[in-house]
């Protein structure tokens, strides 16, 4: 049975105590799978995310004319195992300009830019298109590029569609903008290597930029011969079920090792199993930045062990006395996608906090600023827009009908606020299919393995069963 049109999440009246298992990431698995298909051999992708947007790259490099083969994980129900046969460069299928090979890419932002310089590579004419929110995003930087390297792409708004006439790998250098998307830079990154391309990237220190940086070390590491490569899981969509540690006040401890009252644990205890530590993904530090906000690096450098005991007892206690004074939070510097979740349930934390550097929100599935503003007003949320900022304030909240604008972190972050706050109902919740089919049945299975939410029917107020929470 099909998820309905609008559900209710019933708030949890009581602390869980679980160990979610999320599907991969799929940043990773995208990047992977262009990296195992330039590849010269077979490669074994494991714990890779089974989801729209991956689904749409395995069947454009099927298209393509690759050798795929998908079967279960049996650690998660939303991952696979994908063999890739790389051809070192080579790409087997191509169209002419009378009739070009088509590559759909639905609403999936990875998949367009990465292919849009992966076709480049074969020796044919390609059109790229997708869904009409991605006819709306970017791509001007990216084909400006590729024009530079001395490829023909057409299109009439510098979008989608787009038609590439691919001449196969030549040596070139090009200069990439990554104001609105470091995935241009990576796109090019990616096939780099294989094509001789000399790829500048405009901007201060963008190198470092963590999207970026994930390309250059997964490249770098990859059996560049075939073999197999692990998928981290996902740590935006973890992020989800850290956040519902904080909806229990925290229980503080005197420490004698640091010689003040610091948090030792939740009345929720809710972790997600084999949450990542390769640094690759920004979002692992999640729960650092939520727990300490500005203080988040200093906070990761101490479990890391890089500070004495003495700069640790007296950072905790000067983080006790300032613990609610506004906070600054970047999407740049600090969070990824995950910022959504924090941003939504911002107006509990006791304080006011200001989101920044939120541009590259407003160029996704949603238009995420405007959507985060307007959601959470609704709920009774103060909420300042201006410029690429957000400022939210302490707010008592209320239910509401959450327009998801058939944004998949939209629907997950707002299911959250489910959890603490009644009446919050999610409109068109399956479009969670994108990167986390099985989101709501992770929320509804009975703990350890889930958070034993009640997830009702918005209409009839029926209780849904788990086979009814899928995303199809």
């Amino acid at each position: 049975m099909a998820l309905p049109d609008l559900i209710e999440i019933v708030p949890l009246d009581k602390p869980v105590r679980a160990e979610i298992t999320v599907p991969g990431s799929k940043s990773i698995t995208n990047r992977a799978l262009i990296l195992a298909a330039l590849a010269d051999g077979e490669t074994t992708l494991q714990g890779a995310l089974w989801s729209e947007d991956t689904q749409v790259m395995v069947e454009a490099l099927k298209n393509l004319g690759f050798e795929v083969k998908v079967e279960p994980d049996p650690d998660e129900f939303c991952n696979r195992t994908i063999t890739v046969k790389g051809l070192g460069g080579r790409i087997p299928n191509a169209g002419t300009e009378a009739k070009p090979l088509e590559i759909f890419v639905g609403n999936a932002g990875t998949a367009a830019r990465f292919l849009s310089a992966f076709v480049c590579l074969g020796n044919g004419v390609y059109r790229v298109d997708g869904v009409p929110r991605m006819r709306e995003r970017p791509q001007a930087a990216l084909f400006d590029a590729l024009r530079e390297l001395g490829y023909r792409i057409e299109s009439a708004s510098n979008k989608l569609p787009a038609v590439i006439y691919g001449t196969g790998p030549r040596a070139g250098k090009c200069r990439v903008s990554i104001e609105e998307s470091s995935q241009f830079a990576s796109a090019l990154l990616l096939c780099a290597r294989i094509a001789a391309w000399n790829v500048e990237i405009a901007g201060k220190n963008a190198e470092e930029l963590p999207y970026v940086a994930m390309t250059s070390n997964m490249e770098e590491v990859f059996p560049k011969r075939g073999g197999h490569f692990q998928i981290e899981a996902d740590a935006s969509s973890g992020s989800y079920f850290l956040a519902a540690n904080f909806w229990f006040p925290e229980i503080l401890e005197y420490s004698e090792q640091y010689k003040t009252k610091i948090p030792t644990s939740y009345r929720n205890t809710v972790e997600v199993k084999n949450w990542p530590s390769s640094e690759w993904q920004i979002d692992e530090h999640f729960r650092a930045v939520i727990d300490f906000g500005p203080d988040w690096k200093f906070t990761l450098k101490q479990e890391q062990g890089k500070v004495t005991r003495r700069e640790v007892s007296k950072h905790f206690e000067e983080v006790s006395k300032r613990r609610f004074n506004k906070g600054i939070v970047s999407r740049k510097n600090d969070l990824g996608d995950s910022i959504m979740t924090f941003i939504v349930f911002a107006a509990f934390k006791g304080e006011e906090w200001k989101f920044i550097d939120l541009g590259p929100l407003r160029l996704q599935e949603s238009e995420r600023v405007v959507a985060l503003r307007t959601e959470l007003t609704k709920c009774g949320a103060k909420v300042i827009e201006q410029n690429d900022t957000l400022e939210v304030f302490p707010s008592i909240l209320h239910g509401a009908e959450i327009e998801t604008y058939n944004d998949h972190r939209m629907a997950m972050c707002f299911a959250i606020l489910g959890l603490k706050v009644p009446g919050i109902k999610i409109k068109n919740p399956a479009c969670v299919r994108k990167t986390f089919p099985n989101f709501f049945q992770k929320l509804a299975m009975e703990p350890p393995h889930g958070l034993g939410v009640t997830i009702l029917d918005g209409m009839s107020k029926r209780k849904l069963g788990l086979e009814e929470l899928f995303a199809e």
